[in-house]
């Protein structure tokens, strides 16, 4: 028995657990509503408090270590899975190159936050800028917590990753009430309840981690090439992503004022709650897809993405119709001028959502780097779109630079699957047969369900 395996064994771990695909994403899912619901709490309550301008002032906080830290993972988190999948004897060492790695990241994260920020947003005011750069050094909780969810969702441990998300905006929603009740809110103390909540999951995850895998630094030089190898060639995939989310913050930050900043991020948030389906489905199908065969695994990403697309689609059209009454009803009437780019954000969430969903299939299949340069490619038309539109058409500009751009990644990676892939573009049209299958699964589990209740009533009674 080799090194790495006794250490490994000499500690108490958990076992990979096994879940049903569609289940597992279920239970993403419903997580995933559950976390909407406290970020959607967390939103209204800053909204109404500080106003367009004050919630300007927020965002641009805020932004700055979430963007930075998940702009230079440099495909780690990615590169884990796809790893801990393959060489399962060598996790302990793996994982604790990556956490390490994860943290020199973060702090070179840092180090450009500091640089940048202040000539960046030097339009507001010193004080938010001040407040901006000390918030940057809470960038190590959020590449630590990328790396953390990775592992266990390597291992099937969905259930943990979950719980992971929810912490985070359950102690914000906490924090902001408590303000609001107090009537001490200002944007400055506002965006602790952000930042520095990321403590309490951050230590929670890395307890479990050290039950799971116990992390070690054996081998250290080996694990950090084996992660790299693959990582560089998907943190295109990883960027791409995360560009999607706050690139178009990042540029607009620099011509708008801080009322449309305040107005634009009400309508990006509410937008961005419909990526609940699709995130849910990539939580789930990369993990099961690796090393799957060719077929199956186009098999499996034409499922989901059909899917995923579906139940995106219906909810997008919902708010599309109801924009105007939801923007009032949960903001506010001072926030009624986002209904046009809301539109806007919700068709591009979709389509962006189905890209990225069917991206999994190359990392799946260990071809990151094709759908790398055919996303930065795509990704490169949003710079000069939002800098060429937004000043022309405000925050309405901004959401065509991203629909724009969204489309173009999309086409760009259905195209790469005959050319690269040699085999024919998933189907992305919803047939019956899907919801059959979403209707037969839901059945199912509401009957395993059930009988385990009457099945613990007997006990009961006995």
């Amino acid at each position: 028995m080799n090194k790495v395996t006794t250490v490994v064994e000499d500690r108490p771990t958990v076992p990979e657990k096994q879940m049903n695909p569609a289940w597992a994403v279920a239970q993403s899912v419903a997580t995933k509503f559950l976390t909407i619901a406290l970020n959607a709490a967390t939103g209204i309550i800053s909204a109404r408090a500080l106003m367009p301008a004050g919630r300007g002032e927020l965002a641009i906080m805020v932004l700055w270590p979430v963007f930075l830290a998940s702009a230079l993972t440099l495909g780690i988190p990615s590169a884990l899975t796809f790893q801990l999948k393959r060489n399962p004897s060598r996790q302990s060492e793996l994982l604790g190159a990556a956490l390490l790695m994860a943290l020199l990241t973060s702090l070179l994260a840092i180090v450009i936050g500091l640089v940048l920020v202040p000539h960046w947003i030097s339009h507001y005011s010193p004080r938010a800028v001040l407040f901006a750069q000390l918030y940057l050094f809470s960038a190590p909780l959020t590449s630590l917590l990328l790396v953390g969810r990775a592992a266990m969702e390597s291992r099937s441990d969905f259930s943990s990753s979950n719980k992971l998300l929810l912490w985070s905006p359950a102690l914000t929603t906490a924090w902001l009430v408590v303000l609001l009740f107090t009537h001490s809110m200002t944007p400055y103390n506002a965006a602790a309840a952000y930042v520095v909540v990321g403590v309490v999951p951050s230590a929670i995850m890395l307890y479990q981690l050290w039950r799971m895998f116990a992390p070690s630094l054996h081998s250290l030089w080996s694990s950090t090439r084996l992660l790299s190898s693959y990582g560089i060639r998907s943190y295109g995939i990883d960027l791409c992503g995360t560009m999607a989310l706050y690139v178009d913050q990042a540029l607009v930050v620099r011509v708008l004022e801080p009322k449309l900043m305040g107005i634009y991020v009400v309508a990006l948030s509410l937008s961005r709650m419909l990526n609940v389906f699709h995130t849910s489905v990539i939580m789930v199908l990369f993990p099961k897809a690796v090393s799957r065969t060719p077929e199956a695994v186009r098999d499996m990403t034409s499922r989901s993405v059909r899917m995923s697309t579906l139940l995106t689609s219906i909810a997008g059209l919902g708010i599309i119709i109801l924009g105007p009454q939801v923007l009032t009803l949960l903001y506010g009437a001072e926030y009624q001028m986002a209904t046009a780019v809301l539109r806007i954000l919700v068709v591009e969430v979709v389509l962006s959502g189905a890209t990225l969903v069917l991206a999994q299939a190359f990392m799946a299949l260990g071809r990151p780097g094709i759908v790398t340069a055919l996303q930065v490619t795509g990704l490169l038309l949003t710079v000069p779109l939002v800098v060429l539109l937004t000043p022309r058409f405000g925050i309405v500009g901004a959401g065509l630079a991203l629909l724009i751009s969204t489309t173009t990644r999309l086409l760009f990676v259905l195209l790469s699957f005959p050319i690269f892939l040699k085999m024919r573009i998933p189907g992305i049209v919803p047939k019956w047969s899907d919801i059959s299958f979403m209707l037969g699964t839901i059945s199912r589990r509401l009957a395993v369900a059930k009988n385990r209740g009457i099945l613990a009533a007997a006990d009961g009674t006995d």
